[in-house]
């Protein structure tokens, strides 16, 4: 029996979702900037893609640059704001961000010169509304926060983070753009990019069963990048090279499908299964918390290095992941972890196991048996 629970890492693509693309790979294979009618063709296929998303999202289409995954979503968003400002300001994000949002603004600070503000989170992952407001001062131009964390699947309060931005763009009369990385959010948790007056938003297709290799940066008609990319000027000019049709296809075929099932009630009942089957472990701590996004639950087993568990796991058909899939093969321990509170060797105990609406009750029930019995094993071969 195979039971994956890796799902924050990548997901297989649904097979309504490889249907839908395979058209695209020979039939409609047309390059969407030609003026045959097979490129004619292919810019309709992409326009109503892009029609479709912007009415999904609730914004224009001309808002919506597709990319090649939420990495490049988010250096688009964070460096193409950043370079296109005459001069340096200031930026606040969080300690728990993706790297592939700190190593941006990482790369501002030090070639450009902007002033970077990294606020620091409490147990669940959260970080203090006073802390961030107090943060926000007059040359604030940038935020960038993850809606769900990759890692623990603390969810911010968007709400609220909103309306202190917006309370401060109106006290120091200075635009303060918002960026959001909400690709762990999608399917799981609503995103209102208007109600959250969300400028830029950052999506990616393989983690909702769509294919690698596609994403989505949402751009406020109100917010000027500069390009990373150039060429032909596809995207309008955002993001040139030939558009990926076939996988535009599959990344909005599989957001047509996050966003029609009620994907939440599902993953809530799954995690509280599996979580009451864990806490049955001796010594097993949960490092996200019961509000957390229901799909990712963050474990420890005392005494238990997590390499060594995740391999005896996979032995038995059972995938889980020491946190975000871009940095689990390097030695370095979790920043997230340790922005919660944990020590180097808590850190270095724990997975990450992240749930899909493909497993069944037996899945769960199978998967938490196995590692209870790995547990064990590890615990009586090492003492």
């Amino acid at each position: 029996m195979q039971v994956y629970l890796d799902n924050s890492a990548t997901t297989p693509v649904d097979n309504g979702v490889r249907e839908a693309m395979e058209p695209f790979w020979q039939e409609h294979f047309g390059n969407p900037s030609s003026p045959h009618h097979l490129g004619v063709e292919a810019e309709n296929a992409l326009s109503q893609c892009r029609r479709f998303l912007a009415q999904s999202f609730g914004v224009k289409p001309s808002e919506l640059f597709f990319t090649s995954g939420g990495t490049e979503a988010n250096n688009l968003a964070i460096l193409g704001f950043g370079r296109n400002q005459r001069t340096p300001a200031h930026i606040i994000t969080t300690s728990i961000e993706h790297p592939s949002v700190l190593h941006p603004i990482a790369n501002l600070a030090a070639d450009y010169g902007w002033q970077v503000t990294k606020l620091d989170v409490d147990q669940q992952g959260l970080i203090d509304l006073d802390d961030f407001a107090q943060a926000i001062r007059p040359e604030t131009r940038f935020i960038s926060i993850m809606l769900v964390n990759n890692e623990i699947g603390a969810v911010q309060d968007f709400s609220q983070i909103s309306n202190i931005i917006t309370a401060k763009s109106q006290l120091f009369n200075n635009k303060i753009i918002f960026h959001a990385d909400a690709c762990q959010a999608l399917g799981v948790i609503p995103i209102n990019i208007l109600k959250h007056k969300i400028d830029l938003l950052s999506l990616s297709g393989h983690k909702i069963f769509g294919p690698k290799g596609t994403g989505l940066l949402y751009c406020s008609e109100q917010v000027k990048l500069k390009p990373l990319v150039f060429g032909g000027g596809q995207e309008n000019g955002m993001r040139s090279g030939t558009e990926n049709l076939p996988g535009i296809i599959g990344f909005t075929k599989a957001c047509q499908l996050a966003l029609q099932n009620n994907n939440l009630a599902m993953l809530t009942k799954l995690r509280e299964r599996l979580v009451s089957k864990l806490k049955l472990i001796p010594k097993c701590y949960i490092n996200s918390t019961k509000d957390c996004a229901p799909h990712i639950v963050n474990v420890r087993f005392s005494g238990i290095k997590a390499e060594v568990l995740i391999h005896f796991l996979e032995q038995k058909g059972v995938y889980v992941s020491m946190g975000a899939a871009c940095s689990s093969k390097r030695p370095s321990v979790s920043h997230v972890l340790q922005a919660i509170g944990l020590t180097k060797e808590e850190a270095a105990s724990s997975i990450r196991i992240s749930l899909s609406t493909k497993l069944s009750d037996t899945d769960i029930d199978y998967a938490a048996e196995v590692i209870k019995t790995a547990v064990d094993e590890i615990r009586t071969i090492y003492g």
